[in-house]
């Protein structure tokens, strides 16, 4: 092996096993195919190890390969945080941003702030993960997290975007069953969705304005495991479910779903980034962090509204 490091031709490998060919990378890296191709034979050559099993088709990463990859890609992701960190102060953000977010809050918030990051940066990449579970932000080398609910105590930081209210809803169908000022006691005896994803998903607490409290166990008729398919199931009219503002927003202003129990509250929840820790933040993390500040702000600003004109007829 040479006397030094040759970073640029990990870039190259690990550009060809993520992209699946030699003229997938080098359409990522912006370089000719013929270049991709020789400098991951210069590596080889080097190494002294096959790394990738070429066919008509596609690449296949050796066993050795594979392994070096993982390698690759860590050192790769440390080096760019590393270079993040020293120009945190840079104005503008630089490499490939990683992050992690909820589909449903995705969906909505994330992506359009995305296409809003990605127009205003277009030398960025992004890599985004849309899963409610929580990823391990150090081993995975992600560089933020959005989550959505009850941030539970860490050693990353935090910064809150904003906060959503749970609601529950159904298509005026259902929605029938039920007389005007209903308690929601009655929802005990109403079709519901069970949604895994919560922490208790057939009991609720709701909150009177008059500061009465009443809990109520549900019946469920379907359980599921994803936010968006208990939304399919309920646009359906297969039953009852509550889901967070962002998501009924569009559906309950057309008319679409109702909300249930109007004069009633259950807890409000918190929207935060989720960074691992670090003493300073890249410029790629800062400035989309502020856009989905504003973005969040702008969907609260919205809802605020359509809640005030709800209230005024």
């Amino acid at each position: 092996m040479g006397d030094f490091l040759n970073l640029n031709r990990l870039a190259f490998f690990t550009a060809t096993i993520e992209a699946g060919s030699f003229t997938a990378a080098a359409d990522r890296l912006g370089v000719a195919k013929a270049v991709v191709s020789h400098q991951v034979a210069r590596l080889e050559a080097e190494l002294g190890v096959t790394l990738l099993m070429r066919t008509t088709r596609r690449l296949h990463a050796t066993e050795e390969g594979r392994l070096f990859y993982e390698r690759c890609a860590l050192i790769l992701r440390q080096a760019e945080q590393a270079y993040g960190e020293v120009s945190s102060q840079s104005a503008e953000p630089a490499g490939t941003l990683s992050l992690t977010a909820p589909l449903d809050y995705g969906v909505t918030v994330v992506v359009p702030t995305i296409a809003a990051y990605l127009k205003a940066y277009p030398q960025m990449r992004v890599d985004v993960i849309f899963d409610d579970c929580v990823s391990d932000l150090v081993g995975e080398g992600i560089d933020l997290s959005i989550r959505v609910g009850w941030l539970k105590d860490s050693s990353h930081q935090a910064r809150r975007l904003g906060s959503f209210e749970q609601v529950v809803v159904a298509t005026p169908e259902i929605a029938a069953r039920l007389v005007d000022g209903a308690s929601p006691a009655e929802a005990a005896d109403l079709p519901w969705i069970a949604n895994r994803v919560l922490k208790n998903a057939l009991r609720w607490t709701f909150s009177h304005r008059s500061l009465e409290m009443v809990t109520v166990d549900m019946q469920s008729v379907m359980t599921t495991d994803k936010t968006p398919s208990a939304y399919a199931c309920m646009l359906a009219g297969i039953g009852v479910s509550v889901f967070p503002d962002y998501m009924v927003e569009a559906d309950l202003k057309v008319g679409r779903i109702v909300q249930l129990f109007p004069d009633w509250s259950l807890p409000t929840g918190g929207i935060h980034a989720v960074f691992p820790p670090a003493r300073f933040q890249p410029a790629k993390v800062r400035s989309f962090v502020d856009m989905l500040v504003v973005a969040e702000r702008r969907r609260q600003s919205r809802i605020t509204v359509a809640g005030s004109a709800v209230n005024a007829q």
